[in-house]
């Protein structure tokens, strides 16, 4: 259900934007995207989950309700800073309560920033079961013109449930540090397979291209018709025309790209999509299984008593054959962020803890804490809200109001990870070639300009260097976008200007509180529950659970 109501509310300057209700009920949906039945999680009745375009300056309101039964749930708006709103970025543990079976939550916000984005579930590992969706925020004026608009997106697909991969995966039986699951069901393109796209002849496309993957990234074309991009994750980039090299997209990455289609329409031509066989095999010692596949490949119509062509047939790729998307250039042309008041490096690696495949930051693996990171910062207090010790075992990080802040981040893991950060688009100054190693303390040349974006694929034995400014009191996620690394701990805690956070008088909502106290969870105090002394983190999470199953019901880990 959708209503539409016009308001009034300021965005710099005041604007004329409208309230957008959509009232969803989450529950259980039979689909086979690849032939293959099986439970999947979808929205009202309907999977894929839907699509929502709304205009920048739109308030958002989702009204949400969770008819799952025997799985909690929670719904994250990828890429939407959330300024002002950090209770509605919807990461469980961090800035809510999972919403347990049973309960409604609603959350309110307002999307100032036009592009290309998504909503998923951060709950638990759950979103790969198919809780995801496209969010797209129009823009009234955007620097270019076309005539319209497609949705394209890239994800992976598995027939086993999470739940039961995640358990596999995070107990003593669990594969190798870097054995993340094999995709049973191959690629999807728009979660489905042989899919087509009826295009209209001599017409400009504005195609939104989003991975909503669980692990690999994509390489994508359109075959004879070249792609411009002019957008990456929200930030408009100069056009590029990407002539012969390919593009590629990482887990949680969005790309904005423009075709022009040909005036003949006797022919109709292959989109073509890879998942990264790097990722999945090379990079981990082995070979793809024979007769996996790990493409897939969609049609752009123009007639459809014309046949489809086989798909194009590219032979082995290395980088130099991509883009780099290193080297887009912002179109507002933002400079360098400097001189750096708050340098973080973390040296990311995996490790095995207890018998236990996790990943780890500064020799510490992310494990949920008892309150919600934000309702711990809330509650301990003006001379605690600051104190990294009070949040637990979650990577936390302080850092002060309008600091500009760089984070190194060290890839010594011998594959690739996608980082993505909430709250914020960063620059990126640099990001190396696979196996150059560790940050050596000095800067190599890096774009006056650098591209700005809030996902970046690290490659392995690499690094890459990144900054912000700390203009957004909040607390938000900084984790890499393959979830089963972040069911192993592979995220940090940005706790952002905490005092200003609290000086903002945020009001958690009564049905956000009335989720935590179905669930169970504690909503105030330290990470332990603690009032009494915030400094006191007996009862908070330390260990590791062996009998971890995601977002089943009632919770069978910490």
């Amino acid at each position: 259900m959708l209503t539409l109501i016009l308001v009034l509310f300021g965005l710099g300057s005041l604007a004329l934007g409208k309230t957008v209700h959509y009232d969803w009920t989450i529950t259980w949906v039979t689909a086979a995207p690849d032939g293959f039945s099986r439970p999947v999680i979808g929205i009202n009745g309907q999977w894929p989950c839907p699509q929502v375009d709304v205009d920048v300056g739109d308030r958002l309101v989702f009204d949400i309700h969770n008819d799952l039964g025997n799985q909690s749930t929670s719904l994250h708006w990828h890429g939407i800073h959330q300024k002002g709103s950090t209770d509605m970025d919807g990461a469980s543990g961090t800035g809510q309560c999972p919403i347990p079976p049973g309960s409604s939550f609603t959350y309110d916000f307002i999307v100032d920033q036009a592009g290309t984005y998504w909503y998923h579930s951060h709950n638990l590992g759950q979103y790969p079961d198919g809780l995801w969706g496209p969010l797209i925020v129009h823009d009234p004026n955007p620097p270019f013109t076309f005539d319209e608009e497609i949705t394209l997106t890239l994800s992976d697909w598995y027939h086993e449930q999470m739940p039961d991969l995640i358990h596999t995966y995070q107990s003593y039986s669990g594969e190798a540090a870097d054995g993340s699951p094999t995709p049973s069901g191959g690629a999807l393109m728009n979660s489905g397979k042989n899919i087509s796209i009826h295009v209209k002849p001599n017409k400009t496309y504005f195609i939104h291209v989003i991975c909503p993957g669980n692990y690999p990234g994509h390489a994508w074309l359109f075959d004879q018709h070249p792609m411009t991009t002019v957008e990456v994750d929200g930030v408009y980039v100069d056009p590029v025309s990407q002539g012969t090299q390919q593009v590629r997209i990482a887990p949680g990455q969005r790309q904005g790209v423009l075709i022009h289609t040909k005036n003949d329409t006797s022919t109709n031509y292959a989109i073509f999509d890879t998942m990264d066989v790097n990722m999945l095999f090379i990079n981990k010692g082995e070979l793809p299984p024979a007769g996996y596949n790990t493409n897939v490949t969609g049609w752009l119509v123009y007639d459809e008593e014309e046949p489809l062509p086989p798909p194009v047939v590219l032979y082995e790729l290395g980088n130099s054959d991509f883009y780099d998307d290193i080297n887009y250039v912002p179109l507002d042309k933002e400079p360098v962020l400097g001189p750096v008041d708050h340098q973080i490096i973390m040296e990311t690696s995996s490790a095995n803890i207890s018998g236990v495949s996790r990943f780890i930051i500064n020799n510490s693996t992310y494990l949920g804490q008892n309150v919600p990171t934000l309702y711990s910062a809330l509650t301990v207090g003006d001379n605690y809200s600051s104190n990294p010790l009070v949040y637990g075992q979650v990577n936390p990080y302080v850092i002060k109001y309008n600091d500009v802040v760089e984070i190194v981040i060290n890839n010594l893991n011998g594959n690739l990870h996608p980082w993505h950060l909430h709250g914020h688009q960063f620059q990126v100054l640099e990001r190396t070639l696979p196996n150059t190693g560790a940050f050596p303390g000095t800067y190599s040349n890096y774009s006056n300009t650098p591209v700005r974006r809030d996902t970046v694929m690290l490659q392995p034995n690499a690094y890459a260097v990144i900054r912000f400014r700390a203009d957004n009191p909040g607390i938000w996620l900084f984790h890499c976008h393959i979830e089963f690394h972040v069911m192993s701990g592979f995220s940090a805690t940005i706790i952002e200007a905490p005092e200003q956070l609290i000086a903002s008088n945020l009001t958690i909502p009564q049905d956000h509180l009335a989720a935590c106290k179905a669930y169970p969870m504690q909503t105030s105090g330290n990470a332990a529950g603690n009032m009494q002394n915030p400094l006191n983190l007996n009862g908070s999470n330390t260990m590791i659970s062996t009998n971890d199953y995601g977002a089943a019901y009632p919770p069978t880990a910490p």
